[in-house]
């Protein structure tokens, strides 16, 4: 154990942590330079479109230090974007010690201190570093100043690099092994292996991703997980090297993987303790911290028959994400389906295009929506995240929508564009610091829901990319919230419906009209789209019909010969529009969800 470290990179979204973590994979030789491509342990198609980090990823690295002794290094790297935060608190726990990158040209970042504060929280051993020294406008000096005035470490024990130029990469790796603790733990104890990640393999089952606290384990070991009460016998064990390598046993203070022949997928829980059957440890380990979904939408399945293969993929996919909630749901528009909760928007894209990519399923995705909290005029409390679900208007006594305090860090010169993006967002008990010159944190609260919509992707916007976001969701307040229902020919289609607030609904209203007059196909008849707030219609557009043209052969005579004719396919149409109905293509609900920017 003296020759192990366990340790994670911790960063704000695109500081250079999977840039960092190619350097070190190429130092310690793992990859040969054929086999190795940038972003290595990104090994999903749709992280490597996007540039970012989806899922934690662990490696074992070995490594000589300088006085010539072995060690092994078990490193997870991280996502740094807000919504997949959760994957960054799981990894830690996994860990003794965590590098936190910061970027020498945009210093300290919102997230940046928001993963100082997790690592925290698990007493782990902090090792500052500053990246991207190579770029002309780095300034070392000044991250180091915010280094000791924001995040209140010693920014002499920082350590300066270039992942991309691999300058600095040795002096981190020596730095881990002087720097970070070595795992606590007794191989001779009972067995007690925390469950930190897991996926599903087609021919092997479930492979549970694992830190080894105490006790050891072999392949034949009979272990029973602890949650679910299910015992299996240990096919396979090893360690995260390129590709998977078998060994003979993981011990304490091990990361590495158990294979255990498990198919029930529902078997294996996030979190969950491992310990052997014959010889259980006394009590679970503390587990990590449940993840509270924010947004909801419905997942539906284009064709009712693959309903059955959509519920196999989500509970495949819920293994490999265990952020990602779901439950059964159903709706008239679309038939069976799952209401699903996720931590952001982003979180809601990536779950999308995964099932698509890797379950090679066909969905359609209901308007995302917050938790709102409604007391009813009997006092009886109600929480509705499905507009399927709201109470009947005369019976809600109070309505009240969840707020978060978000913390945004930005130049001083973005100051006004961003003040009223906030102001436009409902934002409200607005708090200016500037914690270096020429850099002003601002803390705010506003309405979860004004948040989901499109509010990262404008802050991006309005900042040209400098601008950080971090949020906690702190209570309830009170708000006047209707449910906006959209009607297409007289129908209204429930899965286009949304809670809004009320000073807001006429324009949700009106972009959601103009959005499926764009995506729905021209009929032979008049369609009408509006939308309505119980029996009053807020907004409306209308898709012309096509024009057949009845009066051609009419190549002379009195007028009234045409007139007939048209009066005829008058009534017609008339008639059409009656028994008509409108299919309503995939493309029209995703438009509903975008903002006018995109």
């Amino acid at each position: 154990m003296k020759s192990i470290r366990n340790f994670s990179i911790i960063a704000h979204i695109d500081h250079g942590k999977s840039t960092l973590a190619d350097r070190m994979i190429q130092r310690s030789g793992v990859v040969d330079a054929r086999n190795f491509k940038d972003q290595f342990l990104d090994n999903m198609d749709i992280e490597r479109e996007r540039g970012i980090t989806i899922k934690s990823q662990a490696i074992t690295l070995p490594y000589r230090s300088r006085n010539g002794e072995e060690y092994t290094l078990n490193l997870i790297d991280t996502p740094g974007h807000v919504d997949f935060s959760y994957e960054v608190s799981r990894s830690l726990a996994s860990c003794e010690g965590v590098l936190l990158l910061i970027d020498a040209v945009q210093g300290v970042q919102a997230q940046t201190v928001a993963n100082l504060y997790m690592a925290m929280e698990h007493e782990l051993e902090i090792i500052p570093v500053i990246n991207k020294i190579d770029l002309p406008a780095a300034d070392v000096e000044r991250v180091m100043e915010q280094i000791d005035s924001e995040l209140g470490l010693d920014p002499y024990t920082a350590l300066a690099c270039s992942a991309k130029e691999g300058t600095g990469v040795e002096e981190i790796m020596e730095a881990i092994v002087q720097r970070i603790p070595e795992p606590k733990g007794d191989p001779k104890a009972p067995l007690a292996t925390t469950i930190f990640d897991a996926q599903y393999d087609p021919f092997r089952g479930t492979i549970i991703h694992c830190r080894i606290v105490d006790g050891t384990v072999r392949s034949g070991d009979v272990v029973r997980l602890m949650h679910g009460e299910t015992i299996h016998r240990v096919e396979e064990v090893g360690h995260f090297l390129l590709p998977r390598q078998k060994s003979d046993s993981l011990s304490a203070g091990d990361v590495g993987y158990i294979i255990a022949g498990i198919k029930t997928v529902s078997d294996v829980q996030i979190g969950d303790t491992i310990t052997a059957d014959r010889r259980p440890c006394s009590k679970p380990l503390p587990g990590f911290r449940e993840s509270k979904p924010v947004v909801f939408a419905s997942i539906y399945p284009i064709s009712s028959d693959d309903y059955e293969d959509l519920a196999v993929g989500l509970e495949k996919y819920k293994l490999n994400d265990a952020a990602f909630v779901y439950q059964k749901d159903s709706s008239v528009a679309l038939g069976q389906g799952f209401r699903c909760g996720f931590l952001g928007l982003l979180h809601l894209e990536i779950v999308q295009e995964r099932l698509e990519r890797e379950y090679d399923l066909s969905i359609i995705l209901s308007v995302p929506s917050v938790r709102y909290r409604f007391t009813l005029t009997d006092g009886t409390i109600l929480f509705v995240d499905n507009p399927a679900h709201y109470p009947d208007s005369m019976s809600i006594a109070r309505s009240e929508e969840p707020y978060i305090r978000a913390s945004m860090m930005f130049p001083e010169r973005y100051m006004g564009a961003v003040m009223k993006l906030c102001k436009e967002k409902r934002g409200e008990n607005s708090n200016l610091s500037y914690p270096s010159p020429g850099r002003i944190e601002l803390t705010i609260e506003m309405p979860l829901a004004e948040v989901i919509y499109d509010f990262y992707d404008r802050l991006k916007s309005v900042t040209q990319g400098y601008g950080s976001f971090d949020y906690d969701i702190i209570d309830y307040r009170e708000s006047s919230l209707a449910l906006l229902d959209i009607l297409v020919n007289g129908e209204r289609v429930d899965a286009l419906s949304q809670i809004v607030f009320r000073g807001s609904a006429r324009e949700r209203g009106l972009r959601a009209c103009e959005r499926l007059k764009e995506e729905i196909p021209r009929q032979m008849f008049k369609i009408a789209i509006q939308g309505a707030i119980g029996g009053e219609i807020i907004s409306r557009t209308t898709i012309s019909p096509f024009r057949k043209d009845v009066t051609a052969k009419c190549y002379g005579g009195d007028i009234t010969r045409k007139r007939k004719l048209l009066e005829k396919q008058k009534k017609g149409k008339k008639r059409m529009k009656m028994v008509g109905s409108v299919a309503i293509p995939q493309s029209a609900f995703v438009a509903v969800l975008k903002s006018e920017n995109t």
